[in-house]
Parts: C-alpha cells; sequence; structure tokens
C-alpha cells in the first residue's frame, strides 16, 4: 500500500541453544572495507549524487535493490581500511540515542572500543531494516523498538564480522582458530603473540565463506553492554557544532520554501493573491500545493515575509469551527451515551449496582503539541530520473512511496538521506508524509528545477500540525463492604488516530488502540469490569505523541488507585501490591522507587508524595514524586524517584538520561501544556502561549534501574505516564483537591 511494491517480510528465527543462533549472512570487499551482510556479496554502490554538497555529502543515500535481483547487501556495519567501524543503523536518530545503541550491540561482539565505532542512518529498504517487533515489512523508529528491534540483530552482525576475521587471522598464520581471538580491533595469536589489525586482515576475510553458527558472546562477557560509556559517538561533533541537521542541507542553486496553511482544520484554498508576495525582494515564486500556498525564494527569510505579504481566501465549509469547550460539552454528552465495547468482564452492571460505596470521576485531556525543538523541515531534489529526500525519516517507506507516486517515478529511483533530527515524540511519524509531500509537491511545480528545502516555522508547526489528540474519561468504580474494588465503568471519548487513515486496519469493532492501551490491560485485579469508547470526528488531525494513549489511559488508571486506597483506608503501595500478581513486574519497580524514596519514613516538613506505576511498551516505570505548596498555595515539584525495568541495560546512562527526558517531558504536560481552539483554529502557536516546562522548573530526579536478564525492552516513553499521576496524586495530600482537568495550572 506505500511501497508500491512487494515488501518481504522478516523471518524471526528460533535459537537452537540459548547462546547460538543460525543464519546465512554474506560478505563482499570494496573499496578496503569489509561490509556485512545478507546472502549477497555484493556492497551497496555509494550515493551518485555530485551535488551533494557540506551537509549533504555526509549522509549517503541508501540504494535500493535493482528490480528482479534480491537485496545486494544488509548493511548493517563496515569496517574500513582504517580500522574505523561505521554501523549502518536501521534506527532514526532524533535524540534517543539509538546510534549509541546500535553501535554498543556491534562493538561489544566485534571487540572494537566505542571511540572507533560511527553510525549512520539508512534507509530504502525494509528487507535490511524492517522493523522486527512490528513484523518487519516496515522501517520505522518509534514505540520505544529501537533497541528490541536490533538486540539479535546488530549483534550477529558483529559477531559474524568478528569470527571472519579470526578465522582470517589463523589461516595467515597457520595456526588453530581455537589459539585466536579478537581483542581491542585486532586479533591475536594467544601463543605467540602474533597481532594483526583488523585493517590488514580485511581482504582475506572477505573471501572467505561466512559462518552459518556464531557464538554470541554470554553476559559475564560483556565489557561494553550494561556498562556507561565514556563516548557517545556523536559527542563531538555535537558540542563542536559540526553535527549536521536538514536545515545545515545546502546544495548548489537551492531555493527555500515555506507554506501558508488554512487557519483552520480542514479548511480549503478557495483563492490567493501572490502580487505583494512576488514583490518581496529575494521571492522567486508561489505556487498552490495540496494543503495549501507555498512561497518559494533565495532565503528561508525571504520566503517567510513573503508568505506573511501572501493573500488567501479560504473555503471553511468542512473546516472544524468549534472550540475546545464545545468539543469537550460534546465529548462529555458521548460518555453517557452506549459507545463500542472494548472489554467486558464479568456482570459489571449487577456488581456496580450491588457495590457498598461508588467513586466518580470525569477527566479532561487537552490536545497537545509535539514541541520539538527543530520545527518540521525536508529537502528534494530531482536529478535526472532520481528523486533524493533529505529529512527526519522515522517512517522512511512510507515517504519514499509517497513521494515517488508525487515524482511519477518508482520507489526504487527514490533516494533517501537520512538526516539527525531536534526531536520528534512521535510528530515525524506521519503516515501520509506530510512535510515530504509538501517538498516534494513544490519541487515538482518548479519542474524540478531547482533543490527545494521547506522549512516550516514554530508557528505553522503548532498551527498546522498533529496533536495528541483530546480524550475525556468518566468512570464509576464500585467498592464492596470490605473496601474491595467490585466493578469498574470506565467510558473513554477521543479522537482517533487510526480511524480512517492508512492503519485503519488496527482498528476492531470501531475502538482504535491507542485510546485503551493502559486501561483494558490494567496489571490491577479487578474482578468485573466494562470499556466502552467514543470516537467522534473531526478535521482536526490527530498523531500519535510520546507513550501515546498512556499519556492518559495510565493517569486515570493511578489517580483513581489513590482515591480507592482513601476511600478504602488503605496505603497506596499497599493496595497497589495487593491488586498485582505475585509475579507482575511492576511490583518489583514499585517496591524499588517507594524505598528509594523513603515511602514509609515521614517526609520533610512542607513535603507530600504521590506514586504511580505503569507499564508501556514492555517496560515497567515506577515514580514517587515530592511536592511542595508555597503560603499562597503555589506548587512545585521538588523531587522525583524513578526506578525502571527495561530488562538488559544496554548502555545505562542513556536509559537514565530517557527516564529523565521523559519525566521531564511528561512533567511539562501535566503543568502547563495544551492546544486551545477557538472557532476551528489553534489560539496557542508559539512558546510563549504553549508554555513548555522551564529549566527553573525542573525537580531533581534520581533514576534506579532494576537488575534484570529479560531481553530489553523500550525506554524512551515509559517514564512519561506515571509523572503526572504521581504529582496529581501528591498535590491532592497537599491540598486536599483532585486534578482531573489538565493542565495542572489550568485547573488550580
Amino acid at each position: 500500500m506505500f511501497h508500491g511494491r512487494v515488501v518481504p517480510t522478516f523471518v524471526t528465527r528460533q535459537l537452537p541453544k540459548p547462546s547460538r543462533r543460525q543464519f546465512m549472512f554474506g560478505v563482499s570487499y570494496v573499496g578496503a572495507a569489509l561490509l556485512i551482510g545478507c546472502s549477497s556479496s555484493e556492497a551497496p554502490a555509494p550515493a551518485k549524487d555530485a551535488d551533494i554538497a557540506q551537509a549533504g555529502a555526509e549522509h549517503p543515500a541508501a540504494t535500493p535493490p535493482p528490480p528482479g535481483k534480491p537485496s545486494p547487501f544488509e548493511a548493517y556495519l563496515a569496517v574500513g581500511a582504517d580500522g574505523e567501524v561505521t554501523v549502518y543503523s536501521s534506527q532514526f536518530e532524533m535524540g534517543q540515542y539509538s546510534y549509541q545503541g546500535l553501535a554498543t550491540l556491534v562493538a561489544e561482539e566485534l571487540e572494537v572500543p566505542i571511540e572507533r565505532v560511527k553510525v549512520e542512518g539508512r534507509a530504502g529498504n525494509p528487507a535490511w531494516y524492517g522493523n522486527l517487533t512490528m513484523g518487519g515489512a516496515l522501517q520505522l523508529t518509534g514505540g520505544s523498538s529501537s533497541i528490541p528491534t536490533s538486540w539479535q540483530r546488530y549483534r550477529e552482525a558483529g559477531a559474524v564480522a568478528r569470527e571472519m576475521l579470526r578465522q582470517a587471522a589463523a589461516q595467515q598464520w597457520n595456526v588453530p582458530l581455537s589459539e585466536v581471538e579478537a581483542r581491542d580491533a585486532a586479533i591475536v595469536h594467544n601463543g605467540s603473540g602474533q597481532r594483526a589489525e583488523y585493517a590488514s586482515l580485511l581482504q582475506a576475510a572477505a573471501k572467505l565463506t561466512p559462518p552459518t553458527e556464531v557464538a554470541l558472546k554470554s553476559p559475564e562477557h560483556w565489557t561494553q553492554i550494561g556498562k556507561d560509556s565514556t563516548q557517545r559517538v556523536d559527542a563531538r561533533d555535537k558540542v563542536s557544532g559540526q553535527q549536521t541537521y536538514t536545515i545545515d542541507v545546502r546544495l548548489p542553486g537551492m531555493l527555500y520554501a515555506t507554506v501558508l496553511h488554512s487557519p483552520r482544520f480542514g479548511g480549503k484554498l478557495s483563492s490567493f493573491d501572490a502580487t505583494v508576495a512576488k514583490a518581496v525582494p529575494g521571492v522567486v515564486d508561489v505556487v498552490q500545493i495540496s494543503r495549501g500556498v507555498a512561497v518559494v525564494a533565495n532565503t528561508t527569510w525571504a520566503a517567510i515575509q513573503g508568505r506573511r505579504a501572501l493573500k488567501a481566501e479560504w473555503d471553511n465549509a468542512a473546516a472544524e469551527t468549534r472550540s475546545s469547550s464545545e468539543l469537550f460539552a460534546e465529548f462529555e454528552q458521548l460518555a453517557a451515551q452506549p459507545g463500542s465495547l472494548a472489554l467486558q468482564r464479568g456482570d459489571n452492571a449487577a456488581a456496580l449496582a450491588a457495590s457498598n460505596k461508588q467513586i466518580e470521576a470525569v477527566y479532561r485531556f487537552p490536545f497537545l503539541a509535539h514541541a520539538a525543538m527543530e520545527p518540521l523541515n525536508a529537502v528534494v531534489h530531482r536529478e535526472g530520473e532520481r528523486l533524493h529526500i533529505y529529512g527526519g525519516l522515522q517512517m522512511p517507506d512510507v515517504v519514499q512511496g509517497t513521494c515517488a507516486q508525487i515524482a511519477g517515478i518508482e520507489p526504487a529511483k527514490v533516494d533517501l538521506h537520512v538526516m539527525k533530527t531536534g526531536g520528534g515524540f512521535g510528530r515525524r511519524a506521519t503516515p501520509d508524509s506530510d512535510i515530504f509531500v509538501e517538498a516534494t509537491e513544490i519541487a515538482k511545480a518548479l519542474n524540478f528545477r531547482a533543490p527545494i528545502l521547506l522549512q516550516w516555522t514554530r508557528e505553522a508547526d503548532m498551527g498546522a500540525g498533529r496533536y495528541r489528540p483530546m480524550h475525556l474519561h468518566k468512570v464509576k468504580v464500585g467498592l464492596d463492604a470490605d473496601g474491595k474494588i467490585s466493578a469498574w465503568d470506565h467510558s473513554i471519548v477521543g479522537h482517533s488516530i487510526f480511524a480512517g487513515g492508512p492503519f485503519a486496519s488496527m482498528m476492531k469493532d470501531g475502538v482504535d488502540p491507542s485510546s485503551i492501551e493502559g486501561v483494558v490491560d490494567s496489571p490491577y485485579a479487578v474482578p468485573s469490569m466494562e470499556v466502552q469508547v467514543q470516537h467522534p470526528a473531526s478535521p482536526v488531525p490527530v498523531l500519535w505523541w510520546r507513550s501515546v494513549g498512556h499519556t492518559h489511559t495510565a493517569y486515570v488508571m493511578e489517580t483513581l488507585i489513590d482515591e480507592i486506597a482513601e476511600a478504602s483506608g488503605q496505603d497506596p503501595v499497599a493496595l497497589r501490591l495487593a491488586l498485582l500478581k505475585p509475579d507482575a513486574r511492576e511490583r518489583g519497580v514499585l517496591q524499588l522507587a517507594a524505598g528509594r524514596a523513603g515511602w514509609n519514613e515521614p517526609a520533610k516538613p512542607g513535603i507530600h508524595r504521590g506514586i504511580a506505576v505503569h507499564s508501556s511498551f514492555g517496560s515497567f516505570v515506577a515514580t514517587v514524586a515530592e511536592v511542595s505548596k508555597s503560603d499562597s498555595g503555589g506548587i512545585r515539584v521538588e523531587r522525583c524517584v524513578v526506578a525502571s525495568d527495561c530488562g538488559v541495560v544496554v548502555n545505562p546512562d542513556v536509559v537514565r538520561a530517557q527516564l529523565e527526558g521523559g519525566t521531564g517531558f511528561g512533567l511539562s504536560a501535566f503543568l502547563g501544556e495544551r492546544v486551545d481552539l477557538e472557532g476551528g483554529a489553534a489560539k496557542q502557536s508559539n512558546y510563549d502561549g504553549y508554555t513548555v516546562l522551564r529549566m527553573a522548573a525542573m525537580p531533581k530526579i534520581e533514576v534506579h534501574l532494576l537488575k534484570s536478564a529479560a531481553s530489553p525492552t523500550g525506554i524512551g516513553e515509559c517514564a512519561v505516564p506515571p509523572i503526572g499521576p504521581a504529582v496529581a496524586n501528591a498535590i491532592y495530600k497537599a491540598t486536599g483537591k483532585r486534578v482531573r482537568d489538565l493542565p495542572f495550572k489550568a485547573a488550580s
């Protein structure tokens, strides 16, 4: 559907033994580099874009397989003549340090110091880079899956390279293979002490038949996995200002563009007058595209000035014209009506009617912008029959297929240049490839006569972007005479991310799974539970936002558990433990966070504690929040203790950073973020109105990692869900007020 071609699917192979795995790899030797790949004797040809300059030259495009031929190379890594290792990443880097994780996996097995590893993003062939956690047919960075999808694949690539280099050395020295070992980017003979750097063995290794079985290192022999690295693979470029992003790409003859979108979501262009805009110095042209009008100029600033001078009329017949308050009023009416059944456990109506006590609550969650530091941008350049696309390619296969159709070429002729990006949080994983579609349409309107760098302003990103959907939860919980939960009636109303789009097949019986995750799969023992969902339509475009549905479902579940604890006279931690199965992994992080926070000890004077625990994307996080209240009633979050179980921790410092960042991200949404609609248009347009967390409001954060031998699970999103309810529960202790309308500043 997205690619215009048949997409092969990865098949996950079973381990014959715990430490061994069979797989076929092909090898080739090109330009004094040993390239490790799958079932191929060819290396990917280098990008042939003579016009790529400056930043563009640093990001070669992946070469798709020629029609009728098998994939030429499964490019996971290359060992250069200088001994430097390049890891080709299937995962998009947007500040979450996926590159660091993949580099560590390869370096561990290849026995190479991380200081000698660099990473490049690759895309354009799902047979090489399909996300294994999602079936393998689509390359996608999301769902906190970078390490889970790479855990076996990249370690195996490093192990194959290691074994072939060992074999080459053993043959060259005429010694048994058992007497040579890989050590510090070289092969060493234990008997004679002979040593050969990898570079000197490359040609010989490339001629060998790759092993069909290879042993991965056992955990007790790991020297890099699970250890704090002193070197980040991209640290030098970042601190020296040499790191390049899409906005830094410079190609000869490049033009710059911005787009004027409808101020109301769903509005259609009726007409426009470009006379004044074209008179702005530097403006080259003004062209209509599918979503608005683009101004093209010699500089981005000239394009922005031209857009401001542009006059346009819009047809709002199909546009959203309601305000956020009107939408919430509609949601509340819908919540009182029957919806699509998402879960039915027991005779909930009877159990609720027979309950001794009931707790009722209504929660409102506003639209949220992703608000990444780098607004959306893309570069499109056609050279002959090939189309080059540069940008934050979170869903590259979709971009490749969509833009190929616009340009009128085969997807195999679209070369994708993966750029690092200043944040994403889900915004760059758009099923309709919005920014790339616009850039391609602009380039096409100009007959592809020049490379186009399309740059959205912050105002465009917030006013015409995609939002975390609005949701309303209406819940009624029944307690029996002993204070135990006997019934749980839960109605959810919110805009659907999946309905009507390319992922509509994920809808089941009218239910968007992203709206109910964290509720229907709650680990708490609730004997009777009914969950109904409704998805009212709106032209407002919605999208996944860091931790998706867990952003609101965890909040509802974890604040209600605290209310139940108070109503039944129980300690919040004790109640949660009583509701969890003995083997539930939530127990470990809950006890760890509570213990490290001193839950059972009196808090310092003026400090109030709250706790929450939640599982998302296969990982488990518990957060204890401590808040203080000023004499004027102001609330400040002073300290957060975060405990996580994400299986094997590949990079502890990266995991800690993600837990800290996720905590701040979720806290920011809880304290002040919201997008309000007025007459169908977004009221907030920049950081002055959309108030993300300031440094001065960031609390002290302590992170504790639970040791685990389980396979690694995701961590990029998992600290976001529990921070809001933990703080809300602490605020109740401080003020006696429940926070049910978010954000907190708007509710206080």
